[in-house]
């Protein structure tokens, strides 16, 4: 598979320099009003931070050299299986994200985020999230991929990013995403198919998390109704 050896200190220093501030932007991304152009500015520039970060150093590659060749075997290792692993992700997500509708914390750090994809153009949304997502791949799963356990590091480094935005979820999310992306970087040497993981991924997320926290807290469970299938009446 391709590995790249340690990156050189003048790369380090741009790629640390590029990481640091996609963080104050990513920061400040979600402190922005859901829907507005300080939004969409700060989340373009934050996906153009991430790529040129990434362009900054040695060359990425791009397909990789762990792709049998063929055409049939290339489609399955570069589209169909990133497809099948992105959307498989998805499902493990939704399905705990029904669970931590129950959790009052959870709920609302989940619901910070998702605010996001409500308001505002949903076709900007789209784009700006499929955007973010390749250029989050060609920084970690690209750039950053280097020395004798990248996986471990670039998981590690993603976390940090997040970690920015002060929310549990976005963290948990990172620290898990970029174990599935980073096994497809390893498997097939190129970033090409964790690129096509992470915009399935996000694209399905945007499309069907967002119904089953609208209004999530709108009425609490219990609170707004009777416990009891009779309501009380009040004699005067």
């Amino acid at each position: 598979m391709t590995r790249r050896s340690r990156a050189r200190p003048g790369d380090l220093a741009w790629l640390g320099a590029a990481g640091l501030g996609a963080a104050a932007l990513l920061r400040s991304s979600f402190a922005a009003k859901a829907g507005s152009a300080r939004f969409y500015l700060l989340t373009a520039s934050l996906a153009g931070t991430w790529t040129c970060g990434a362009l900054g150093g040695e060359p990425i590659p791009w397909r990789g050299d762990g792709v049998r060749t063929g055409p049939a075997r290339t489609a399955r290792a570069l589209v169909v299986v990133p497809v099948v692993t992105g959307a498989a992700t998805f499902a493990v997500f939704y399905g705990a994200a029904r669970a931590a509708r129950r959790h009052r914390a959870l709920r609302r750090a989940i619901t910070s985020v998702l605010r996001y994809a409500d308001a505002g153009s949903a076709p900007l949304v789209v784009l700006i999230a499929s955007g973010s997502a390749v250029a989050e791949e060609l920084f970690f799963r690209g750039a950053l991929w280097s020395g004798p356990r990248p996986l471990r590091a670039t998981t590690l480094a993603y976390a940090a990013s997040t970690a920015a935005t002060g929310n549990p979820a976005l963290v948990l999310a990172g620290l898990i995403t970029s174990v599935v992306f980073g096994w497809q970087r390893d498997a097939t040497g190129g970033v090409l198919a964790p690129a096509v993981t992470h915009v399935t991924w996000s694209l399905l997320m945007l499309r069907y998390l967002p119904p089953l926290f609208r209004d999530a807290d709108a009425a609490p469970p219990g609170r707004g109704r009777p416990r009891h299938g009779r309501p009380r009446v009040h004699r005067g």
